[in-house]
């Protein structure tokens, strides 16, 4: 069974990633790390992979859920619990992000994907759901569109070191299947209209992703590419 306060000791830190985490010693400063690290696109399908705190470090670049596991590792540093959300899509194209509560009691969280819209919030909401929901409209796209969240505690996953292993940390990626989610509503007619508007404003601008939802002024900073 895990401690409440079971937290790795400084000395399983190498020097270099001690100084990277004081530096890193806010949410949107880890944020703003994660946004200037190549997305982990895993172009190669026999050579996917879920790398661990360290082996981003090493690697310099991440998708969802290694940057989750990144922002873990150093915000717990901080007093903040190592937990993170795994949002359900329709699709089956899955998101993991981690969350955390600011000093006024609020929920936040940081991200990084591939899409403008699922990266990280500021502190803001009242409850996970509510912060679940800010990503319902950012979420649809051509097949893509929230149906459920679960918030997971990573000191719950067993057979893995998450934080400093070289191998792929699959076991989390096992446990976030496993749990149980909590649905969100879904109107058919609002993902009909969200999908259409997206169509439309790619067609429109490019092939460039929309960045005009509601609650923007919630969202941390955003990487370069989108801007």
């Amino acid at each position: 069974m895990r401690k409440p306060d079971d937290i790795p000791p400084l000395s399983a830190f190498t020097p270099a990633e001690l100084r990277l985490i004081r530096r890193l010693n806010t949410p949107a400063k880890v944020q703003r790390y994660l946004n200037g690290l190549p997305y982990n696109t895993e172009k190669h399908p026999l050579r996917d992979s879920l790398r661990g705190f360290r082996e981003v470090i090493r690697r310099k670049t991440a998708h969802c859920l290694e940057a989750a596991l990144f922002a873990a590792c150093v915000l717990e540093r901080y007093g903040h619990p190592p937990l993170v959300m795994s949002l359900m899509s329709a699709d089956m194209l899955d998101h993991v992000i981690y969350v955390y509560r600011g000093t006024n009691g609020r929920w936040g969280a940081i991200g990084r994907s591939r899409d403008p819209g699922l990266h990280g919030r500021k502190a803001a909401f009242r409850s996970p759901r509510a912060l679940a929901l800010s990503y319902f409209d950012p979420y649809v796209d051509h097949t893509g569109s929230l149906t459920g969240y679960a918030v997971a505690d990573l000191r719950d996953v067993e057979g893995c070191d998450w934080r400093f292993s070289r191998r792929n940390v699959w076991p989390v990626e096992k446990y976030l299947l496993r749990i149980r989610h909590r649905k969100l509503p879904r109107r058919r007619a609002r993902v009909k209209r969200l999908r259409r508007w997206y169509r439309d404003y790619r067609k429109r601008n490019g092939d460039r992703k929309p960045l005009a939802y509601r609650g923007r002024e919630k969202w941390l900073p955003l990487p370069k590419e989108f801007l």
